[in-house]
């Protein structure tokens, strides 16, 4: 049984790395717009950078929803999105790296960083429905 200070910590560390995420998420959908920013102004372009700045910046704004949630099933399904989006984040980055004149090194790290989001929101999501 744990004790009260404890649970307190654990309570604590949980806070602080919900915040970090929601930090770490707001950080990722600045680097993607300035990425964004670099892309020739062609049509393929467009199509790709479009959809790519919805699914990025979609992650940190379904973190707060989740957080403004009134109860925990809205709090998991917003997480849920969140991951979703994480998700199609990397196969519109690795679209844009792959199909595209895009340099790898502009890709490549933040490919890293939807991989780490999206490992820390499904492993979230896991604890969150007691599955964990």
């Amino acid at each position: 049984m744990k004790t009260q200070s404890a649970k307190f910590k654990a309570q604590n560390q949980n806070s602080k790395c919900k915040t970090d995420l929601k930090y770490r998420c707001y950080y990722f959908s600045i680097k993607i717009i300035k990425l964004l920013e670099k892309l020739p102004n062609e049509k393929i372009y467009w199509i790709i950078s479009d959809q790519l700045l919805r699914s990025a910046t979609s992650i940190g704004a379904n973190i707060i929803e989740a957080q403004a949630g009134s109860s925990k099933r809205d709090f998991i399904k917003f997480f849920e999105i969140a991951l979703k989006s994480a998700n199609e984040t990397k196969y519109w980055l690795g679209l844009l790296r792959d199909a595209t004149k895009a340099k790898p090194t502009e890709t490549d790290d933040l490919l890293k960083e939807a991989d780490e989001i999206s490992r820390i929101l499904g492993a979230s999501a896991l604890t969150l429905k007691n599955k964990r």
